[in-house]
């Protein structure tokens, strides 16, 4: 979750005003300021390539755009969108994201503009390898990923937020070209058993993979008085719920035999237990950047946690806390049951009224 302070965090759990800022820029220069919001919300999700996109109503018609340098035009212009509280001190703002503009349109007489936009992931997904592309040459998984992203964004913020701050030597992987450079970018972080995206400071932060059981409890969404819970529902499902992982690598550029492991759902209380009456369900994930066996065993133990996540999905609709990330672990309170969760995805409304639908994962209950 975003640093807030006591007051922001105190005013989220009672009757608040809420105040929106957007504003345009081009070229890395401000060009509009404070333009106007009639609807809008911005949607993160961890299992998206893009982790956060807009979806924006502005009414004020004479923003539309018509030539390429106008402020919502699609020729580089982004918007910077913050969500914040009025206190007699100031406003506290919360960024939500900055976001290059995709698709802005309008009935040219009558309007309002529509807009969507994406997070920074989009711009490295775009700029695909013109050229065979290859890790040969780089010390690190870092430093990697460094060069990947830069040759796209020079000025990018990179960091490692791992929490040993873990830094492996690079296997040698080599791309095709019209490869997708972010799938080049995410495969080196799986190969560190982390995870990469861009944040709301549009930063690219590489981080662990959550765990409800290890990962602190940022926030409380509970039902009552001081609570932030207007709705619960749960859904059952054995979509994409697994009970091993086998993990395989195979480097021809590296010169190196092919290697495998499995990661087994072995607790003998878990309902998807291997060999239980779930059955015997396996995920399959392969990746030139698994060049040793310790690797393949990493990399099936990491995404072990994911596929195993309950086959319940937990979607909440609750009071907006614009400070909240996917990846985060809650604590929900709910039908007499306290349980901690993962955000897996949420919705941030860009409005005075409307409430945020967040779906959870990994639920656990909490003893």
């Amino acid at each position: 979750m975003q640093t807030i302070t006591p007051a922001f965090r105190q005013a989220l759990t009672t009757s608040h005003q809420m105040t929106i800022r957007v504003d345009a820029y081009y070229a890395g220069a401000l060009v509009q300021g404070g333009i106007p919001v009639s609807d809008g919300a911005v949607t993160l999700d961890r299992g998206s390539a893009v982790r956060r996109s807009l979806s924006l109503t502005i009414p004020d018609l004479s923003l539309l755009p018509w030539d390429p340098t106008d402020p919502l035009a699609v020729y580089g212009q982004e918007l910077v969108v913050s969500r914040g509280i009025p206190f007699p001190s100031g406003t506290e703002w919360v960024p939500l994201g900055k976001f290059r503009i995709d698709e802005p349109s309008a009935d040219v007489k009558h309007g309002p503009i529509t807009l969507t936009g994406k997070s920074a992931e989009a711009t490295i997904q775009d700029d695909r390898f013109m050229t065979p592309a290859t890790t040969r040459g780089y010390p690190s998984c870092i430093a990697a990923i460094e060069f990947l992203i830069r040759q796209t964004i020079p000025a990018a913020v990179i960091t490692n937020a791992t929490s040993d701050s873990r830094n492996p030597s690079c296997p040698v992987a080599v791309w095709d070209a019209q490869a997708s450079r972010w799938d080049a970018v995410t495969q080196i972080a799986r190969a560190m058993n982390a995870e990469i995206y861009c944040n709301a400071s549009n930063s690219f932060v590489i981080t662990d993979t959550p765990n409800p059981l290890t990962s602190p409890v940022v926030w409380d969404i509970a039902e009552g008085e001081g609570g932030t819970l207007m709705s619960a529902a749960r859904t059952m499902s054995r979509a994409s719920v697994y009970n091993a992982v086998v993990a395989s690598g195979e480097n021809t550029a590296a010169n190196t035999a092919p290697v495998s492991a499995i990661a087994y759902d072995d607790d003998p209380t878990s309902p998807t237990r291997w060999g239980g009456p779930y059955g015997r369900v396996p995920k399959f994930y392969s990746s030139a950047l698994l060049t040793t066996t310790g690797a393949c065993v990493g990399a099936a133990e990491s995404l072990l946690f994911d596929a195993i996540a309950p086959n319940i999905q937990t979607s909440v609709s609750a009071s907006p806390n614009p400070a909240l990330e996917p990846g985060d672990c809650v604590r929900l309170r709910y039908a007499g049951r306290k349980n901690l969760f993962i955000v897996q995805a949420l919705t941030i409304p860009l409005t005075t009224t409307g409430s945020s639908s967040l779906t959870l994962r990994g639920g656990k209950e909490e003893t």
